[in-house]
């Protein structure tokens, strides 16, 4: 497993963390503005399970999110790589709704679908939706044209088998492009608790702030980016597995 990216989140928490300490201590700032180390273990300490909880929920309905976006953002970059107008047509959709800010659209969402696990499963959807639809798009638009060559000169070129040869072509790209949307997803998820859900970290996090609580703000940060990182070590891992028996 890719473990690198743990290591990579734990040193560059750490180090955001010891920034933030020094700025503290060198301006002098009261412990209501910035929370003292102690404050912040003290927190961790009694804090770490309830949070755990919520993050661990958090990650669920970004796992989720993630695999629906993917499944949708590949039936449609099928249908928008075809030579015709219904792939144009879907390529302009594609363009012109990326232009639409998830944040401001995510009110209407809770107004139509609630407070409850619909609504955040579509906003994180929808965040990592775009960025896999375009990549998607990009990779079926793209001919292989010395293989495709071939299949064409004997007619048994189908977009199935055409499908298959340029994604096949792209494997490397295709699994980049999914491990990098996860993070897509989990900001999404938690974007969605935080504007309006009744659950999750992100809701957490809505509440701590209002309470002026940092330390237990500090404390979601950091297991939200220990999630994070050890999903996206999970599909690395994943896609190195892909690559590997698709180039056997």
């Amino acid at each position: 497993m890719h473990l690198k990216r743990v290591y990579q989140f734990m040193i560059v928490y750490a180090v955001a963390l010891a920034g933030l300490f020094g700025l503290k201590f060198f301006l002098q700032l009261s412990d209501y503005i910035i929370p003292g180390p102690g404050d912040v273990w003290r927190t961790g300490v009694t804090q770490i399970k309830r949070l755990g909880i919520d993050v661990l929920d958090t990650l669920g309905v970004a796992m989720i999110g993630h695999v629906l976006s993917i499944v949708l953002a590949a039936a449609v970059g099928i249908v928008g790589s075809l030579q015709n107008w219904m792939g144009a047509l879907i390529k302009i959709g594609a363009y012109n709704l990326q232009a639409y800010p998830i944040v401001a659209v995510a009110p209407i969402i809770f107004i139509l679908l609630g407070d409850g696990l619909s609504a955040r499963l579509v906003i994180a959807a929808l965040i990592c939706y775009f960025p896999l639809l375009l990549a998607f798009i990009g990779v079926l638009s793209k001919p292989v044209a010395e293989i495709e060559h071939f299949f064409e000169s004997t007619q048994r070129m189908h977009w199935g088998l055409q499908v298959k040869i340029r994604t096949f072509e792209s494997m490397a790209q295709v699994t980049t492009v999914i491990a990098g949307s996860a993070t897509f997803a989990m900001v999404g998820t938690i974007v969605a608790e935080f504007v309006g859900a009744d659950a999750g970290i992100g809701y957490r996090i809505r509440i701590a702030l209002f309470q002026n609580n940092m330390s237990r703000i500090l404390v979601a940060l950091f297991l939200i980016g220990l999630a994070t990182s050890v999903y996206l070590a999970v599909l690395e891992w994943l896609g190195a597995k892909v690559r590997h028996h698709w180039n056997s």
